[in-house]
């Protein structure tokens, strides 16, 4: 069993895990270990965990020490493992029940040769081999049995349905996915040569659940696919409203409006236009240097992406009859979705990425539209800071997620309530880098002069009266305070 993954993807992936900080319930790291017995035991524990995690794989990788995550190499070749007499792979797909898919991805990492098994979830029943269900227990594999609640927490997410199992379109035939999907724009993100023939086409496309096979002959096309590669949206009347729509208005407010327009391809197909399209519109700022003049964009280009795919992946797509939305005024750029968020607003730098849409999450990072474990928020208060704009808002109107760049303003323009946002996200940035905030760091956020640092002073202050921030000591001398967000524990820091 076989997949086509280019080796940049497999190399990038492997990489990733290896920066996660223990391994997880849906990652196991093995060197060589070869026991055919237990890699089944493996591929039921993982998969079963993925479903509870609500990830779309699970990994198990040889060749990466599982307590440093050192790339150190393989000997284990699943192409010439057996048990038996019989071919490994046929071995343990004939143990599986229900039966899954599982592939072998081979490649090398710093010259070393690295092994990963790519595990589908379960996704009706827990999987089963040899007879037994397995469950990850921290990092430990045990038997589903013996942990009665997370055998009915898995039983009550098979009885969800979710949004990306929904089917759009049924019953169609071969030429007609073809002519609904823009298949080749599929294989062109994820890097791969277009197969030949619609049934190899369709084949990889059911693979990733873009389409699935009607019990009564033809093709359905999910909402997964629908959403992701839809040439019109109009041609799906369930999803059409679920187009984005972009709204540039004159001035500050809603009253007069300037240009309107609303997209028509899936979120993948259609995502590097709609960006090119607001990037055109965004307004600029004339800047003019010794024997130069020259414009630049009002908001991060960079943020802008990055706030644009969070809204397309985590909005609520049981929300019927609106989809994102960005609207663009002289001064601000508000990006809003469907659905308030599943964490708090005020721990989006810091907290683990949660989806209600994960397997569109998923492929949207393995399109590399979107950023990897939730660093896209980080990016975006990073991209602001650098620029020394105000810090972007982030709210919850009601069943709703907007989030709000600000062009540039003088600090003496900025409200109380500006200051203490920006403090309170600079804290976060720093945190969740390994640092503090400082008078110094805040200054050069800022762009004050150390002269002045007695006003930056008086913003600390405001915060942590705020209580958005805190003292990381107390008792320290005041050059020698440090601060920390209010949700913060104390650790050492560079």
């Amino acid at each position: 069993m076989n997949s086509v993954y280019s080796p940049d993807y497999i190399e990038g992936l492997v990489r990733e895990m290896c920066k996660l900080p223990n391994e997880t319930d849906w990652i196991e790291f093995k060197v060589n270990h070869k026991k055919p017995q237990e890699i089944g035991e493996y591929i039921s524990a993982l998969s079963n965990s993925a479903a509870l995690q609500r990830k779309t794989h699970a990994y198990l990788v040889w060749g990466i020490e599982d307590v440093t995550h050192s790339v150190v190499g393989t000997d284990f070749s699943p192409g010439n493992a057996k048990k038996g007499n019989e071919p490994l792979e046929t071995w343990l797909l004939s143990l599986l029940n229900p039966r899954i898919d599982f592939h072998f991805h081979e490649t090398v990492l710093d010259g070393k040769r690295i092994v990963l098994l790519e595990i589908d979830l379960a996704s009706q029943s827990p999987v089963a081999f040899s007879g037994k269900e397995f469950i990850r227990v921290g990092t430990t594999k045990r038997n589903l049995k013996d942990f009665p609640e997370k055998e009915r927490a898995l039983w009550r997410i098979f009885d969800r349905t979710t949004f990306e199992d929904g089917i759009a379109a049924e019953r169609l035939s071969d030429e007609e996915v073809l002519l609904n999907l823009d298949c080749p724009a599929y294989f062109h993100l994820l890097g791969i040569p277009l197969p030949d023939g619609r049934a190899n086409i369709l084949e990889r496309l059911e693979k990733d659940q873009i389409v699935s096979r009607c019990e009564t002959g033809g093709f359905n096309i999910t909402n997964l696919g629908t959403i992701l590669f839809a040439r019109n949206l109009d041609d799906f009347p369930k999803l059409k409203r679920k187009a984005v729509r972009v709204i540039q208005y004159n001035g500050l407010g809603r009253t007069s409006t300037a240009k309107e327009k609303e997209g028509s391809k899936g979120y993948a197909v259609g995502f590097e236009g709609l960006i090119d399209y607001i990037n055109g519109i965004l307004p600029v700022h004339e800047v003019i240097e010794p024997a130069l003049r020259k414009e630049i964009k009002a908001f991060p280009e960079t943020a802008v992406r990055e706030l644009v795919a969070n809204a397309i992946i985590h909005q609520d797509f049981f929300t019927t009859g609106t989809g994102p939305m960005i609207e663009i005024f002289d001064d601000r750029i508000e990006i809003t979705n469907p659905g308030e968020p599943l964490v708090d607003v005020q721990r989006f730098l810091d907290s683990p990425p949660v989806s209600r849409n994960e397997r569109l999450a998923s492929l949207m990072r393995r399109f590399r539209i979107c950023e990897e474990r939730g660093s896209g928020i980080a990016k975006v208060v990073e991209q602001v800071e650098h620029l020394q704009l105000p810090a972007p808002l982030f709210e919850t109107p009601p069943n709703f997620t907007r989030s709000v760049l600000y062009s540039h303003k003088p600090l003496s323009d900025m409200r109380k309530a500006d200051r203490i946002r920006a403090c309170y996200l600079h804290a976060c940035l720093r945190y969740v880098t390994g640092s503090t905030l400082t008078n110094s760091s805040l200054r050069q956020r800022f762009g004050i002069e150390e002269k002045n640092k007695a006003t930056v002073s008086r913003y600390i202050r405001e915060s942590i009266e705020a209580k958005m921030i805190k003292p990381l000591d107390a008792e320290a001398a005041p050059k020698l305070m440090k601060y920390i967000p209010f949700w913060a524990h104390e650790r050492q820091f560079d």
